[in-house]
Order: structure tokens, then C-alpha cells, then sequence
């Protein structure tokens, strides 16, 4: 039987995962390129952990590992491997990111509080059309949201 997605949880989780600065450091020559991108990791193997997964662990590169077992009694079952990424661009701060949540977006402008010049308009973002009477997150305006990729951060977590 397959298991729906809660989408209210699943935005709070990502809504909590945006507001941890991960901003990548292009200068860096470690891995990860900021140690502050071992913050969210080291959140993600706590949550692993309390949902049960014995076996999550970060390395030294901030890379979070973790198995779960199979429910199926079927064999030979492939193994799957969900990867995503935690750092964010260093475009723009990743500090105090604000995301807000518009629900049930109606397909007027969105204008972004902590920044009135940032508009998000059907005009100019033709693919808004196709989200009307979704619900849409974006940030405040100061700073990047962080969605690449903590959006499949958040989903392989809501899925675990």
C-alpha cells in the first residue's frame, strides 16, 4: 500500500532545513567547502536517528550515510541510493533566510517583504501559471532560498 506524503510536514521540514546557513565557499579548497554546512548534516543524522535508523552517520566530509532495511520479503531486491546536496550558492548570504509559505498561490504578484524590487510575477515568470492554486515557498528577498537542494534533502527525509 503506498504512503502519501504529508505536504504541510513536508514544507515545515524544509522551511526549517533553508533557514541553516550551508553557503559554499568557492575559494575553499576543503570539502565541504565551509564547515558550516556540517551543521545541517549533523541535524539530518540526529532526525535519522530518532526516527530509528541505527546505522546514520556524517564523515569528515559532512557526507550523512544511512541504511534502512528493507519491508519487502521479496529477493534480490536492489539496493537505492538517494543523494542530494546540503550547500547552498554563494551568490547570495545564507544567513537569516526568511522562507514564507504562500498558500493556495493565486497567480497574483508575489512581492517579496524584505526587498519590495523582488517580484515574482506571471509575466515574467511565465511557469508561475502552472503553480496557481499550489502552495509556493519562496525567501524574503535578502537572500537566496536554498532550494537546490535542500527541497530533495527535505523529500529523502520525509521519505525515510
Amino acid at each position: 500500500m503506498p504512503v502519501e506524503i504529508n505536504k504541510n510536514s513536508i514544507a515545515s521540514r524544509f522551511m526549517r532545513y533553508v533557514q541553516i546557513d550551508t553557503q559554499s565557499d568557492p575559494k575553499s579548497g576543503q570539502h565541504p567547502s565551509t564547515e558550516k554546512q556540517k551543521d545541517l548534516s549533523k541535524i539530518l543524522v540526529e532526525e535519522l536517528k530518532n526516527k530509528g535508523i541505527e546505522n546514520a552517520e556524517m564523515d569528515a566530509y559532512g557526507y550523512v550515510y544511512a541504511t534502512i532495511p528493507s519491508n519487502s520479503n521479496k529477493q534480490n531486491i536492489p539496493v537505492i541510493c538517494f543523494c542530494s546536496h546540503v550547500d547552498t550558492a554563494p551568490d547570495c548570504s545564507g544567513t537569516n533566510v526568511k522562507p514564507i509559505l504562500h498558500k493556495n498561490y493565486n497567480g497574483e504578484d508575489i512581492i517579496l517583504p524584505d526587498d519590495k524590487t523582488q517580484v515574482l510575477s506571471t509575466v515574467t515568470h511565465p511557469y508561475l501559471k502552472e503553480h496557481i492554486g499550489s502552495d509556493v515557498i519562496t525567501a524574503s528577498g535578502k537572500t537566496l532560498l536554498g532550494a537546490d537542494d535542500k527541497a530533495g534533502v527535505a523529500a529523502i527525509m520525509q521519505t525515510a
